[in-house]
């Protein structure tokens, strides 16, 4: 009967989550009232442990500015009364974390000095006071902290925070810059997806080799990633006006991250969204991007984690700008984390899972192009 009664006490607890995800973080509901979910908590412990991994790509992946066959990755574990929690940082070269980095971060953290992981606002703050970058490090201890405190309830975070799943939005797949033979390959490799993301910005002739090859195969929806390639805005206004003929839906971060006037003056004129990438790495980035801006694309890695992507896809929404999920090459554990937040994306790029060939996780899925979110607590992953 107990064990009924705390699950009746989670659910009205939850009800209140909607009508409260304004004004009040859901960590902190869970802070109040914890005691009523898990009996006994100051007897219990939190134990973190990390392990590196390499992410092998199943292609070399190019952006504008180098060429990789490779992610490094720490995975963690957050365990608390027989419970356990996933988490991850992927680190590719341009976030400046590497896997000793990370590590050398982790054995800062102290979570013994928590009572209860439920104290989710108390511990990543925490975390975050520890050093003044780090971003990834930090979302492989919230993704972990969030899968452990999902698992304990026994809900996953798209209904905890009162999220509809069938709102997510399609997932992109990523095709970099390459010969025209392996873009042809790619793109074929790409059809169970229904819009894919092209990566340009190396110079006006690869750029449109890039599209007319992958249109030489396919009508498929595009969007656009120039990884900060395009470097005056008169020629990315002329690329933007010519990709717009060839049924592409957005560009992300079309030019420097540091050019803010440049990119205003683009926005502007641009008939398609233009979506801040580079630009916008954390919470205290989104205000000073509207109206340079269409949109924000937030990305686990880059702004510590789950707790606080929620609270920049609230700012954002406040702000009138729209919304992208994105990720590294991931495996499984960061990729269904992230798509716990695609319910309120206009778009996502959740494919660095589908990009690996050593996949450690099973988790979100995709189904006929579009994201899926399964009734599976926490995170929704389990180990392979």
């Amino acid at each position: 009967m107990a064990k009924i009664t705390t699950r009746r006490n989670f659910i009205n607890s939850a009800g209140l989550l909607t009508a409260a995800a304004a004004f009040i973080n859901p960590a902190d509901i869970f802070a109040r009232s914890a005691k009523t979910v898990v009996k006994k908590v100051s007897s219990k412990n939190l134990t973190l442990k990390w392990l590196p991994f390499d992410a092998q790509l199943t292609h070399p992946f190019t952006i504008a500015n180098f060429t990789r066959t490779t992610t490094p990755i720490v995975l963690t574990e957050i365990t608390w009364d027989g419970y356990t929690g996933y988490g991850e940082a992927a680190m590719p070269p341009y976030l400046g974390e590497n896997q000793p980095s990370v590590m050398e971060f982790l054995k800062k953290v102290d979570l013994s000095q928590f009572d209860s992981p439920f104290r989710i606002q108390d511990i990543l703050a925490y975390v975050d006071s520890l050093a003044i970058n780090n971003t990834a490090a930090k979302a492989a201890v919230d993704i972990a902290l969030h899968d452990l405190a999902g698992k304990i309830i026994g809900q996953p975070w798209w209904k905890i925070w009162g999220f509809n799943p069938e709102t997510a939005p399609d997932t992109s797949f990523t095709i970099g810059l390459d010969t025209e033979e392996v873009v042809r390959l790619k793109t074929k490799e790409a059809s169970p997806y229904n819009v894919i993301k092209v990566k340009l910005g190396r110079d006006e002739a690869t750029d449109k080799m890039m599209i007319n090859t992958i249109r030489s195969v396919t009508d498929t929806m595009i969007c656009i990633d120039a990884n900060q390639g395009w470097k005056d805005k008169h020629y990315a206004l002329d690329m933007i006006h010519w990709l717009n003929e060839r049924n592409v839906n957005m560009i992300e971060q079309p030019m420097s991250k540091y050019q803010l006037d440049e990119t205003a003056w683009l926005s502007e004129r641009s008939p398609l969204p233009v979506i801040a990438d580079e630009a916008c790495q954390r919470l205290t980035d989104v205000q000073h991007l509207k109206g340079a801006y269409h949109g924000i694309n937030i990305k686990l890695m880059k702004c510590t984690g789950m707790r606080e992507a929620r609270e920049m896809i609230s700012l954002a929404k406040a702000l009138h700008m729209k919304v992208m999920i994105g990720c590294m090459t991931e495996t499984s554990c960061a990729i269904s984390a992230a798509a716990q937040l695609a319910p309120e994306a206009e778009w996502a790029d959740l494919d660095g899972n589908l990009l690996i060939s050593n996949d450690l996780f099973e988790g979100m899925k995709i189904v006929n192009g579009k994201i899926t979110l399964f009734d599976k607590p926490g995170i929704g992953v389990t180990k392979i």
